[in-house]
């Protein structure tokens, strides 16, 4: 969004304590060429996309140190271990640490994500508002983070995803993570949808 001007999302007028996150960056607007991509990676399988996305996202962190600044880990929201084609949001986040190759920013090496999901819920894509928000609730109560406990006591969070939509998987995990002692989330997706005002 354009410096100044009003947010559309209805969690953008939420007190940081109900949101969750306190700031939410997007690489770019989920439409055309990107929005088929994302599709190819997370619907097909497509693994070379993620390598790209993963380069898109280094790329931005680069680029943007004041959102960096203070950042203790870099998380993508996860995917289900066992969801098919792939968990593309692994793969995404394996790609951003092979292409960090100076170490710059504090990704997690492949295999070693700190926040994972090992129960299925349901999927949040093509529902209604309501559904998605019972979506993003259950899918936030699935996830672990597994690095010890005392990690994320006082840290700041960088908690990356494909798509910000509605903005309710990202607020719910935003608060899980913070209910477990996060001071700070801050959001960073590929792509935000158009919000409407």
């Amino acid at each position: 969004m354009a410096p100044g001007r009003q947010c559309g999302n209805r969690l953008c007028a939420l007190p940081e304590a109900e949101r969750g996150f306190s700031r939410v960056d997007a690489v770019a607007m989920y439409s055309g060429a990107l929005r088929d991509k994302i599709h190819k990676l997370k619907y097909e399988g497509i693994p070379g996309w993620a390598m790209i996305f993963g380069r898109l996202l280094v790329g931005w962190m680069e680029s943007h140190p004041e959102a960096m600044h203070g950042v203790d880990y870099v998380v993508g929201n996860p995917t289900h271990t066992g969801r098919q084609p792939l968990q593309h949001i692994e793969a995404i986040m394996d790609a951003a640490y092979t292409e960090d190759v100076t170490r710059a920013f504090p990704l997690s090496p492949p295999g070693g994500h700190r926040l994972v999901k090992e129960a299925e819920t349901a999927r949040s894509a093509n529902r209604t508002l309501d559904e998605k928000r019972a979506a993003a609730a259950a899918h936030a109560a699935a996830l672990t983070w597994t690095g010890d406990t005392g990690d994320i006591k006082g840290a700041t969070i960088l908690l990356v995803d494909d798509v910000f939509t509605s903005g309710s998987q990202l607020q719910h995990v935003a608060r899980r993570l913070r209910a477990t002692g996060a001071v700070e989330v801050r959001g960073l997706v590929l792509a935000r949808v158009p919000w409407s005002g």
